[in-house]
């Protein structure tokens, strides 16, 4: 491992982590808060550090895959680190821990919070919580690779490391292009969301902040009662976007440059995405009308509105569902274990690998009746080599394992089993509220802080897919 590689890295990705704090301060000095001072001394303190560290440790050799890793796993816990500056010095979260808990799942789009009275929070640092939703949302990383000079196989190994997914599809052959491309596609989305938002009766503040967590899948709103606070109107606006955001944003850019939806319809992946979105909204729609709602239209928006939102790994809620029938609970709280597309900003397992599981099975079972059948296992016409099977299984392995280890951790700390499981379930999969006494209308203010700190770190574990935090544990990946 060569850590000036490391460090110089890091050093940029301060530096761009300090840069965005303008964005905030700007909202603090247009609303006249106080909070102005603390902005301006944490972007300051971390453009200091960053370019410090990019001085201090410059060097013209590439980054090697080891070094990639790094990288990417160091950077979002740096991230954090002086992410979290801002809500200790406004005092919004004196307690570090809180602090880095709220950044975390900021930046990884997990939109767990700790914060008790959300509307009592400075605008500015509000706008701040849901900016780190936004760069996680694509990947800081990925910002990062768009902005260097640095290409080649060290650059895309980085971006792999980052990208959501199995697969991260090669659409350029350079990783700076394709993080740029991908980039083109988030920024237009994002903008196409706050102006339907504005026009549908947010403000203008309101509007952006909504787009960032809506469009990163993060979750993070301004009202306490999250987006239950809105008009009908606005919550279908942010269904249709939060389930565009669970798809590949690679799609999107192969279907504008072939000039043709068809891209996106005859892809396997998406196909099944949206059939299970239909199948279990209509589910819960069966369970929870005449129920819990009495007019068809407020049913199934309420139906549609939770499984997008847990699918896609959003967390906003417009219904305390913990108050629906188990049935539902239960199936919710299975949407947690699924995810949106690969290369999408959901977060979770991803409806790939299970497609991936799904064809594998159903080849074995014909294997099993006919043993000289011999057929090779393709998704969308391209074959799946051994390597990426065994990839997804011990992916599996590894997710069920690190569930299975949380639950029991938060056990130890007194939750009830419920909430422990939807808590690890959660953070694993980037969702954000959970079941029981960490339900949609709850937090996680009341946890003891260990079990913040294992949820901090299941959060960083699922959002960089568990492979790239796992790799530094091995020895091998430290040694020069």
């Amino acid at each position: 491992m060569r850590y000036k590689q490391i460090f110089n890295a890091l050093g940029f990705l301060l530096i761009i982590t300090g840069g965005a704090m303008g964005i905030p301060l700007l909202w603090a000095l247009y609303f006249r808060e106080p909070a102005a001072a603390a902005f301006a001394i944490s972007s300051l303190v971390s453009i200091a550090a960053g370019a410090l560290m990019f001085h201090l440790f410059q060097t013209g050799e590439e980054i090697r895959p080891r070094e990639g890793f790094a990288i990417v796993t160091l950077s979002w816990m740096l991230a954090s680190l002086f992410g979290s500056l801002p809500y200790v010095l406004t005092g919004t979260l004196p307690n570090f821990i809180d602090a880095y808990f709220e950044t975390m799942s900021g930046f990884t789009t997990t939109g767990a919070s700790v914060l008790t009275d959300i509307e009592a929070v400075p605008l500015s640092v509000l706008s701040w919580r849901s900016l780190t939703q936004w760069l996680g949302g694509m990947g800081i990383v990925a910002l990062f690779v768009a902005l260097l000079s640095q290409t080649g196989s060290s650059a895309m190994q980085m971006f792999k490391a980052e990208v959501p997914g199995p697969l991260s599809e090669k659409l350029r052959p350079q990783a700076k292009e394709t993080a740029k491309v991908l980039w083109q596609a988030y920024l237009v989305l994002s903008l196409a969301c706050s102006l339907l938002l504005w026009a549908a009766g947010m403000n203008f503040y309101e509007a952006m902040n909504h787009t960032f967590t809506t469009m990163s899948t993060g979750g993070f709103s301004t009202k306490n009662a999250s987006i239950a606070y809105y008009s009908p109107l606005i919550q279908w606006v942010i269904i249709v976007f939060m389930t565009l955001a669970g798809v590949n944003f690679g799609l999107y850019y192969l279907s504008l440059r072939g000039r043709t939806l068809k891209t996106i319809w005859h892809n396997h992946e998406f196909r099944l995405y949206l059939l299970v979105i239909l199948c279990t909204t209509l589910v819960v729609l069966l369970n929870i009308h005449g129920k819990v709602f009495h007019t068809f239209e407020e049913s199934l928006r309420a139906a549609a509105f939770q499984v997008v939102s847990i699918i896609t790994t959003t967390g906003f809620a417009t219904a305390d569902y913990n108050q629906w029938p188990t049935f539902s609970r239960a199936l919710l709280f299975v949407l947690m274990f699924v995810g949106g597309c690969t290369g999408s900003t959901a977060g979770s397992v991803k409806i790939f690998r299970y497609l991936i599981l799904f064809k594998h099975a159903l080849l074995e079972l014909k294997h099993q009746l006919h043993p000289r059948y011999i057929c090779r296992l393709t998704v969308d016409r391209l074959p799946i080599n051994n390597g990426v099977l065994v990839s997804v299984l011990i992916f599996f392995f590894l997710y069920i394992f690190l569930f299975c280890a949380g639950w029991l951790v938060l056990l130890l700390t007194g939750m009830d089993m419920t909430s422990a499981a939807s808590a690890v379930a959660s953070a694993l999969g980037n969702v954000g509220p959970g079941l029981g006494s960490v339900g949609p209308v709850a937090n996680y203010a009341h946890l003891l802080p260990l079990a913040k700190v294992i949820l901090t770190l299941l959060m960083l574990v699922g959002r960089l897919e568990i492979f790239t935090v796992m790799v530094l544990f091995l020895p091998a990946a430290w040694r020069r």
